[in-house]
């Protein structure tokens, strides 16, 4: 087993190693149940230091190829055993069923625009005549360059935010390669960065966006290619980028050229804060992401991802062998919605309504003695003194939550937290605040001002 994969072996850096190995799960060669060899004996085999191949193996565990069992030895689990493995499977697995479940991060339907009229609108649906079409709508194509926050040398339109990130992570990380993440993060950001065998670094916020000490810092210990953010709404913790802190952390990568960022602005129009992109300074290598699922519809499915050409172009490349291109029906819906003013009242009524509904839960929770953070957005980061304790409180009065672990790079040092979804949530904010509050406290606390928590200054 040793010869064979120090055989298997080219490149003797981490990432080299683990893709060697990773070759062999995947061709069969290294089956289910094998026991590898140990990291020592390993690295005296191919002469690199023990820290080399334990990193290789920190990498294939987080792919999930393989698993240590303390003293038993390190062992191949082949593919990764299905949706429990994922930390979003988590978000929602103990809400299912409860009366009240402000677990899910889905916007409020009854404030999202109308589709029936711009379906009338459309017409017969005739808009495809090759199969080479572009994939973008002349007219939507122009529709979304004018709201964009910089000028994209190129513009695609996909199945969906998530769709898009699982695109650029494919083409933009390798298996091994260090990628700087907020920490928290959304989960199924860490699950795709986990699947492509990315050594994920967690970088702390503040109320500002992304903490431009601790960017700096992590840009000095690893040779990321790759930052992944939100630039407003910040899902959990409702952050939204400053102009200033833009600038900033800009003139940071400005000395990093190997860095890609990538911008999820998943919350779109119903955002308060404004757009805010790296792009306007480095838009050479910046990707930005333009959801719509939470302003105007989850079942549009509809994404639009724009930058450089070169990266831009291989997404729109390599889904004409898959799905081609995304229904032009349902971008012409997009379109309609975008420039109908009833529709564009519709979004701005519900942007206004979430702002409401956050600071009324958030007035009453600081009434109770309890911080919470919800500053744009639809969600709502809370601190608890134990995580399994308040969601099992608040699962007791019907309410469910998502634990907060999942949202964490590293459990370690990032302190109890839960999300609920609070743009759904459109009244009866003082008895919701006395629940919660006596969830978040201590066992045995009585839940109403029985403690203060200040206001983070980070997550980490």
């Amino acid at each position: 087993m040793l010869a064979l994969i120090a055989e298997a072996v080219d490149d003797r850096s981490a990432r080299g190693i683990a893709a060697a190995v990773s070759r062999l799960v995947t061709a069969g060669t290294l089956v289910a149940g094998t026991r590898l060899p140990t990291v020592r004996d390993l690295a005296r085999s191919l002469g690199v230091s023990p820290t080399t191949v334990s990193e290789a193996w920190g990498s294939l565990a987080r792919a999930g190829a393989i698993q240590t069992r303390g003293r038993s030895g390190t062992f191949v689990t082949g593919a990764a055993s299905g949706r429990t493995r994922l930390r979003y499977a988590q978000l929602g697995s103990t809400s299912a069923g409860l009366p009240r479940d402000l677990s899910t991060g889905v916007p409020d339907h009854d404030l999202l625009p109308d589709v029936t009229d711009a379906l009338r609108r459309i017409g017969d649906g005739r808009l495809t005549t090759s199969y080479l079409d572009a994939p973008v709508l002349p007219a939507l194509d122009a529709a979304l360059r004018a709201r964009w926050p910089f000028a994209p040398q190129r513009l695609t339109v996909v199945d969906g935010a998530m769709d898009a990130l699982d695109r650029i992570i494919g083409i933009a990380v390798r298996f091994g390669d260090h990628v700087l993440v907020e920490n928290p993060a959304f989960p199924p950001v860490l699950d795709l960065l986990d699947a492509a065998g990315a050594t994920v670094v967690g970088v702390p916020l503040d109320s500002g966006g992304l903490s431009v000490a601790a960017l700096t810092e992590a840009l000095s210990q690893c040779d990321p290619v790759a930052l992944f953010l939100q630039p407003r709404a910040h899902n959990p913790t409702g952050v939204s980028m400053s102009p200033a802190r833009a600038r900033e952390l800009a003139a940071v990568l400005a000395a990093h050229p190997r860095v890609t960022v990538v911008e999820d602005d998943h919350a779109g129009d119903i955002a308060s804060a404004p757009p805010v992109s790296l792009g306007t300074r480095l838009a050479g290598r910046t990707v930005h992401v333009a959801g719509f699922s939470k302003s105007h519809g989850p079942d549009l499915r509809l994404a639009a991802v724009g930058g450089p050409a070169e990266l831009i172009d291989a997404v729109a490349d390599r889904r004409l062998l898959g799905p081609g291109w995304s229904s032009r029906i349902l971008q012409a819906v997009l379109l309609d919605l975008l420039t109908s003013p009833d529709a564009i009242a519709t979004v701005a009524n519900a942007r206004d309504e979430y702002a409401r509904r956050r600071a009324a839960l958030l007035s009453a929770l600081a009434d109770r003695g309890v911080a919470a953070d919800a500053a744009d957005g639809i969600n709502l980061w809370l601190p608890v003194d134990d995580q399994q304790r308040a969601m099992v409180t608040l699962a007791g009065h019907g309410i469910g939550v998502a634990p907060g672990t999942p949202f964490l790079v590293s459990p370690a040092g990032g302190g109890d937290h839960v999300r609920l979804t609070v743009g759904l949530v459109r009244d009866g904010y003082d008895d919701l605040a006395d629940i919660l509050a006596a969830a978040a406290g201590p066992a045995g606390g009585n839940g109403s001002g029985s403690r203060a928590r200040p206001h983070p200054r980070g997550w980490r």
